[in-house]
């Protein structure tokens, strides 16, 4: 569903991803994992138009989209839900589910997947008429996910979902991760968790200084001695 080939993208003038070659089968939880400054975030942001590529490709579903500007692409099937979840904190939990859908008209349907969204994260429908900025950090990224679903992408972009929550709410989050994946939604998956990432992901890469260093299943990953030693501590 997704390749990029040989993608370089610079953030505030300096080259931050380097020739990352990455595949996203389509129905696959894919996990791009690694330290902090080492380029997933500027990678992802690039698969959602929001950073420039300097060279190589983004091909989603055959087609490359590396110059479709950042608002068609939700429109092809791709949703972004941002590090740090940048809701709307001043609108309520449902208007910001609502500005979710702007790319769709029919209210009906609009209002079907705001109540699938209340099924999936119950206690955002007890928050319904709540400011959004006055909710945990939890209960935020949730909506942050709810969101990002309201476009009803194909493919779900998800930029550190654990950071910042309480690990209450990670293990949910990271539950209704694999049960978005398994009602059809593909994703990309960044995280600097990468014992979080990778127990989800049906395949991963870690990305080191711009480049991928290593790739194999999530179970492989997880049991490499060199990734036990440099990322997890074992």
């Amino acid at each position: 569903m997704l390749q990029l080939r040989n993608l370089k993208v610079s953030y505030d003038g300096v080259l931050a991803v380097s020739k990352v070659d990455l595949d996203v089968r389509a129905g696959s939880i894919v996990a791009l994992v690694g330290g902090n400054g080492n380029g997933k975030s500027t990678t992802l942001r690039a698969v959602a138009g929001l950073n420039a590529v300097d060279q190589g490709s983004i091909f989603f579903k055959g087609e490359d989209i590396s110059k479709v500007p950042a608002h068609k692409r939700v429109g092809l099937g791709l949703s972004l839900v941002p590090e740090g979840r940048r809701i709307f904190a001043r609108l309520t939990v449902e208007r910001n589910l609502e500005l979710g859908a702007y790319s769709r008209s029919n209210k009906e349907e609009i209002a079907e997947s705001i109540d699938t969204m209340y099924n999936l994260f119950p206690i955002l429908k007890q928050r319904r008429k709540q400011l959004a900025g006055t909710m945990s950090g939890g209960e935020q990224q949730m909506l942050a996910i709810s969101r990002g679903l309201m476009a009803k992408p194909e493919m779900l972009l998800l930029d550190e979902p654990s950071w910042g929550i309480a690990p209450k709410f990670v293990t949910k989050v990271l539950d209704t991760i694999q049960l978005i994946n398994a009602q059809g939604v593909s994703i990309l998956l960044v995280e600097q968790s990468l014992h979080k990432a990778l127990a989800i992901a049906h395949y991963g890469y870690v990305i080191q200084t711009g480049r991928i260093v290593m790739e194999g299943t999530g179970t492989e990953l997880l049991n490499d001695p060199d990734i036990k030693k440099a990322y997890l501590g074992l």
